[in-house]
């Protein structure tokens, strides 16, 4: 059994210059299909062929190829950082929040790879 419970959703996070015109670039050659733009944001995400799996596009003057971050979904981000903090999992400064969108944390594997853990907060009132 793992330590915390994730949702059956993971976003493959990569950085871009320009995030509409790399959007249209994933569906024209891929036929991915565009989810939304965040712009206040910087952000953009486009559903893969395969369910529960989406690009996540984060707009940067200077991206970093080859740099991606598996995202993860879990409905109670805290409480799963908690637990994982218990088992010493080292995280990146302290979970951000994008206030009726979505909040994150970025937490490291035993080599250093980042790994981040994402809740949807479209649903909430």
């Amino acid at each position: 059994m793992s330590l915390i419970s994730l949702d059956n959703t993971i976003t493959i996070a990569l950085t871009v210059t320009d995030r509409h015109a790399s959007a249209a670039w994933y569906q024209e050659m891929l036929g991915f299909e565009t989810a939304y733009h965040a712009d206040e944001a910087g952000w953009s995400e486009l559903q893969t062929k395969t369910p529960g799996v989406t690009i996540g596009l984060g707009e940067q003057a200077r991206p970093a190829p080859g740099n991606c971050v598996p995202v993860f979904g879990i409905a109670d981000l805290d409480s799963g950082r908690a637990k994982l903090e218990q088992a010493n999992v080292r995280f990146d400064g302290d979970t951000e929040v994008i206030e009726g969108m979505v909040k994150t944390a970025t937490f490291y594997d035993p080599d250093g790879n980042a790994l981040m853990l994402a809740e949807d907060l479209t649903g909430e009132s």
